[in-house]
């Protein structure tokens, strides 16, 4: 049995084959996030709403190969119990480190227009800047903590870099510009914490559709930023998810825009699969059947 104080982000009211009410949540502290669930609501449950603080004992259970809480009691925690700080989930790398990394990065793109793009994206908004270091990259799927989007774009960067090195043919400054603003779109795709929910602008237009305008913007206030150049590094960000179904407007048609959504997927499944490790019980072979990978995963052994 454990008692500690966490940050609801999601609470459904659910039915169980029988037709019993029972609540499902989604439970957050800065080491991530627990699904837990009250199947008993006829005592020791105190009324709260999602995003709520809430003081929880319950017992640890394993599900499907992901630890659950099973919840005895709730209640609402009071100012002075919990500070919010703790439950904005973060990532294991220094943040000031990484954007310095990034920051490097950019100077090694040679193209002077390309390179003007980037300083303006990323190291003449002061606002900018700090709230991009510390936004997520996605609601659940990958990345889903404080500087997961600086951590992806600048993982997705390093890749691409890689790949210019392997095959000569790829234009360096172009792939390296697209992987680092693939994904500014999520700035306003996705609420700041604790929400990191979806917001109007991501439900309704999308982090591809809105990095382009996004870009599109800047470039406008570049003189003679070449007209070909952009659209080129425009339809690398719009086709990086690499598949019409996965939300790409378009197929990559450049070698770049192909690299680049490798690139992305390669990041955020691996990311997704340490995700996983880090969610699941250690003592556990098997974890279960995994939607991203479409398969029951496992650990690899280290005897």
């Amino acid at each position: 049995m454990i008692s500690s104080i966490y940050l609801c982000k999601d609470k459904r009211t659910l039915q169980t084959k029988a037709g019993k009410n029972y609540y499902s949540m989604q439970l957050h502290d800065k080491t991530g996030s627990v699904d837990g669930k009250v199947w008993d609501l006829s005592s020791g449950i105190e009324h709260f709403e999602s995003m709520d603080y809430i003081q929880v004992d319950a017992q640890v259970v394993s599900f499907q190969g992901a630890l659950q809480l099973n919840v005895r009691r709730v209640r609402k925690a009071v100012e002075g119990e919990y500070d919010p700080v703790d439950y904005m989930p973060c990532s294991k790398k220094n943040l000031d480190e990484m954007y310095d990394e990034l920051v490097r990065m950019i100077h090694t793109v040679k193209e002077p227009h390309l390179l003007k793009l980037l300083q303006s994206v990323f190291t003449e908004d002061e606002q900018f800047i700090k709230d991009f270091k510390i936004h997520s990259a996605a609601k659940t799927m990958h990345h889903n903590f404080a500087g997961g989007l600086l951590e992806h774009s600048l993982s997705v960067s390093k890749i691409c870099d890689f790949l210019a090195k392997q095959y000569p043919v790829i234009n360096r400054d172009l792939l390296v510009t697209a992987a680092l603003c693939h994904d500014i779109g999520k700035m306003t795709e996705i609420s700041g914490f604790p929400e990191n929910d979806y917001t109007d602008e991501g439900q309704l237009i999308g982090h591809i559709v809105q990095g382009v305008i996004m870009l599109e913007t800047k470039m406008q206030q570049i003189e003679g930023f070449p007209v070909k150049l952009g659209n080129e590094l425009k339809h690398c960000v719009l086709s990086h998810h690499g598949e019409l179904e996965y939300g790409s407007p378009k197929k990559p048609a450049l070698i770049e825009a192909v690299a680049l959504a490798f690139a992305d997927n390669t990041d955020a499944k691996l990311e997704g699969f340490i995700e996983v490790l880090d969610g699941n019980d250690k003592n556990s072979e098997w974890f279960g059947f995994n939607r991203m990978f479409e398969s029951n995963i496992r650990a690899t052994s280290r005897d």
